[in-house]
């Protein structure tokens, strides 16, 4: 019997830390900008001291760790919330082209990383609109149309937060501290527009993910139910 496992919790929380992680985003934009202006005053030669220094890498700190725990709990909930729903559509369909396995995988193998994700998502889009299409008779459908954009930004801010880590690591003066904190400030521009898309695919498609319920008459397996086919990832 092929049980679909629910999944509306756990798009809720992966929204929710998306929203979370954006606020932080904001907040440390903010920061990045105090910070750019503490250092344009000491490259001016304009007198600074030791206090506001501290107190600028104390508050840095405090955000960057912040950040990079949320960030993490961030991704955690979304690839559970996509994995799940990649395994409840495995219940629906005689062949998809990864395991659910692959889902959360994908994400950390170098070169694969850059494409496997995407490649995942779109068939997860356009596969459960043809099922739905077909077997239950439904004409809502969720469009692929910005899921390029939404892997375009992704790429971005990562290529953004290796040159920031790479600058801040290896920053040994101003001028170095300057471009690191402009280009973090830029990393946060562009974290809006990816927040909003993230968003976006993940609702769009936990509004239909129900549909499937109808699909060959399966149903949802409540949270006590037991089968060696669902992940608890």
């Amino acid at each position: 019997m092929n049980l679909i496992r629910p999944n509306e919790q756990r798009a809720k929380t992966a929204i929710l830390m998306i929203w979370i992680v954006l606020a932080l985003e904001i907040i440390s934009f903010f920061s990045s900008y105090l910070q750019y202006d503490l250092l344009k005053s000491v490259s001016s030669g304009s007198a600074v001291s030791n206090s506001e220094i501290s107190a600028n890498d104390l508050r840095e700190g405090i955000i960057g760790f912040l950040y990079f725990a949320l960030y993490l709990i961030s991704c955690i909930t979304f690839i559970r919330w996509f994995r799940r729903a990649y395994f409840n559509l495995q219940l629906k369909t005689d062949y998809l082209s990864s395991s659910d396995n692959w889902v959360a995988i994908s994400w950390f193998i170098p070169f694969i990383c850059l494409y496997k994700p995407y490649q995942i998502m779109k068939e997860m889009y356009t596969k459960t609109n043809e099922i739905l299409f077909e077997e239950a008779n439904q004409t809502k459908a969720i469009t692929t149309s910005y899921l390029g954009w939404w892997w375009g930004l992704w790429i971005i801010s990562n290529i953004i937060g290796q040159v920031v880590f790479r600058t801040t690591l290896n920053s040994d003066n101003i001028d170095s501290l300057t471009s690191g904190t402009i280009v973090s400030m830029v990393g946060n521009v562009i974290s809006l527009p990816l927040s909003l898309i993230t968003v976006k695919v993940i609702k769009d498609y936990s509004d239909i993910e129900h549909l499937l319920i109808e699909v060959k008459g399966d149903k949802i397996i409540t949270s006590t139910e037991n089968t060696y086919l669902n992940p608890e990832f």
